[in-house]
């Protein structure tokens, strides 16, 4: 279907690709896979056309469908979001336009015999037959079915896409994607913005789909779940396995001894004939069988044994400085935005060295709890720290807190002190900035170098407590491995939110179950409280709840003999939500307006003549302050802004 044809990629001098080649068949379900840098962004993009090659081509069917996502999107934001994955129907919209041109052009004429209304008569059946080919009868509700596995809900339709955050808009980039049913899908992290149900409606969706899918991720559970083939980028080449991940793992270890006991056979015997012919080399009654091991050597194919990419992030936190028995404790804990309650009379606490996750359905108070621990948001009850604590934090989007005029040292150099700072290079080294890499701007980083990078900041002090949210974001399945050991090799506390399974298994031995505003201790491994629960994934966990709410409305259905709601509050409710939709609007521009001239500070003051400007540093720390209570404001606003949202939903 599609045939790749010895591709090669450099880039000043530096191969990327060395005349890789392979066959992309229909129905293929293609997992790619390769270090952060290997290659795997590219290697989709020049299959897309968005990229040429050094040399080598690629080559398909004409009329061929590509869909293909990237990882980042630039896009011009004008429409609804209905509207938006509208636009993936161009050829039935065109068709509806000819279609009315062709009738109207039909009803006034009467020249019934003539040619040219026979012909009209052939082109409207033409039409008609592609519309239907097309799916024109179904299209909307295909586009109000997709847009809803993808986490969207029918008063969203109406909203205009600028009004989304980055990950949401993404969401409606996937569908117009999804709903152009292309030969081919080029997914490049699909799931980085999606939730565990819609990562699984996704699922469902690309397993049963007619056409053949390549996809990039780093979720190891998406990719057993949906692909066949593995095909690894590793130092220029390719290796390409018909089995899903897990099972490439077991194959690609058995080809690899399979083949270092091939290299060593085959060593031995050119050994043992390089000793024969130099043996007797000069005696002229063994000239025969000399010259005849001499082409025996020259006509051996020599085994080579496929090169390992060993590089890869050498992290180890520093030694954890002693902390009191009890690290952290909350009493009758109490959070609401507006009012939207989030954590109501919770109690907790965490001791030394024990290492604990937060899990639980987006929107019930991890962050936020996290974010208290922090003191970084106001609550009611009284959360204390134990002596000694020292926290150590890695924010959810802290790769995107980096300011992108900075370079690669500069970024460590600004925030480095004491003796740390001697070994900057070092550190940068261990997490595979080397050489040049250092003064790349933060700017042209990949996701997966960005989050690297914040991890550095991580290491320049030495902590006790470590405060991870979605520290695995955009990071390879090699480095989610290394950073995995290194926390549990951490002397110190660890706290971790995160929904990545395959991340918490093994690394954390109690759990925090947050669920309708509380906050529930499990003891065990990630997979004892699912096994408890009865339940496959998290997901299902967050379907019970649903299913439970469904059957509660439809007892207080019958109950009530299905009482409609006014008119009037209904009206009042909408007006509600709208007002607030536009104060959360005003909240985020705020919020990028101050981000934005944090960053132009963070500039100013990294240079040397500003080094001592106080008025500066004063500016930039009121700033920080003052982003920190807008930060607060728009929480609360989008709190208010859901709760409005779920009383408009149920309303009967």
């Amino acid at each position: 279907m599609i045939s790749i044809n010895q591709l090669s990629v450099d880039f000043g001098g530096f191969s990327l690709f060395d005349n890789i080649s392979f066959l992309i068949n229909p129905r293929d379900r293609i997992g790619l896979i390769g270090k952060n840098g290997a290659g795997k962004s590219t290697l989709l993009k020049i299959i897309a056309g968005q990229m040429m090659p050094t040399s080598g081509t690629v080559s398909k069917p004409g009329n061929f469908k590509i869909g293909y996502l990237p990882q980042h999107i630039n896009v011009v934001d004008t429409k609804t979001i209905f509207e938006e994955a509208e636009s993936a129907f161009y050829e039935l919209k065109t068709i509806e336009l000819n279609l009315d041109i062709t009738h109207k052009e039909l009803e006034y004429r009467d020249d019934y015999e003539s040619d040219g209304y026979l012909d009209l008569i052939h082109r409207l059946s033409e039409l008609n037959e592609r519309y239907d080919i097309l799916g024109g009868g179904s299209y909307k509700a295909s586009i109000e079915q997709t847009l809803k596995g993808l986490g969207f809900e029918g008063d969203d339709f109406s909203r205009l896409t600028s009004e989304l955050s980055g990950g949401w808009r993404m969401r409606v980039e996937l569908a117009k994607i999804l709903l152009q049913k292309p030969d081919v899908f080029l997914l490049d992290e699909p799931t980085n913005h999606l939730d565990i149900e819609s990562i699984q409606w996704l699922e469902d969706f690309l397993k049963t789909y007619s056409g053949a899918v390549i996809l990039i991720s780093h979720d190891k559970a998406f990719l057993n779940n949906i692909t066949t083939r593995t095909i690894e980028i590793s130092l220029g080449k390719i290796y390409d396995y018909k089995a899903s991940y897990d099972h490439f793992l077991v194959l690609r270890a058995e080809r690899r001894e399979q083949q270092l006991a091939a290299f060593r056979n085959q060593q031995k015997k050119i050994e043992d004939t390089e000793k024969f012919i130099e043996r007797f080399r000069y005696k002229a009654t063994k000239s025969v069988q000399v010259q005849s091991r001499i082409k025996q050597l020259n006509r051996m194919d020599r085994i080579e044994v496929d090169e390992i990419d060993t590089s890869g992030l050498r992290i180890k936190f520093p030694p954890a400085p002693h902390s009191g028995t009890i690290v952290v404790e909350g009493k009758h804990i109490k959070k609401s935005f507006g009012d939207l309650n989030v954590l109501d009379d919770v109690d907790f606490h965490i001791e030394r060295g024990e290492k604990v996750a937060f899990i639980g359905r987006n929107g019930e108070g991890k962050t936020t709890m996290s974010r208290i621990i922090m003191s970084e948001i106001d609550h009611k009850g009284t959360l204390k720290l134990g002596h000694n604590v020292q926290i150590g934090y890695f924010a959810q989007n802290q790769a995107e807190l980096l300011d992108e005029n900075l370079t690669v040292l500069e970024t460590i150099d600004y925030v480095a002190v004491g003796e740390i700072r001697t070994k900057i290079r070092d550190l940068l080294g261990a997490f595979l900035f080397s050489g040049d890499d250092v003064d790349k701007k933060v700017s042209v980083l990949s996701g997966g170098e960005r989050t690297r990078l914040a991890m550095v900041q991580l290491l320049l002090k030495p902590v006790n407590f470590l405060i991870l949210d979605e520290p695995t974001n955009h990071l390879d399945i090699r480095s989610k491995e290394l950073l995995k050991q290194a926390i549990i090799d951490f002397a110190g506390t660890v706290l971790v939110v995160s929904h990545d399974r395959e991340f918490l298994d093994g690394l954390v031995n109690k759990l925090f179950e947050f669920r309708k505003h509380k906050i529930k201790e499990h003891l065990g491994s990630v997979y004892d409280f699912l096994e408890k629960k009865k339940i496959e994934s998290f997901a299902d966990l967050q379907k019970g709840d649903s299913v439970v709410a469904e059957q509660k409305n439809e007892m207080n259905e019958s109950e009530s003999g299905q009482n409609k709601v006014s008119y009037e509050e209904r009206k009042l409710l909408n007006k509600q939500v709208s007002k607030a939709q536009k104060n959360v609007l005003q909240a985020e521009q705020q919020v990028t307006s101050i981000e934005t001239k944090i960053k132009e500070l963070h500039h100013k003051v990294s240079l040397p003549e500003n080094s001592a400007n106080s008025d500066l540093f004063s500016e930039l720390s009121k700033l920080e302050k003052k982003l920190e209570e807008k930060m607060y404001e728009w929480e609360l606003l989008t709190g208010e802004l859901e709760q409005l949202e779920i009383q408009r939903n149920n309303l009967v």
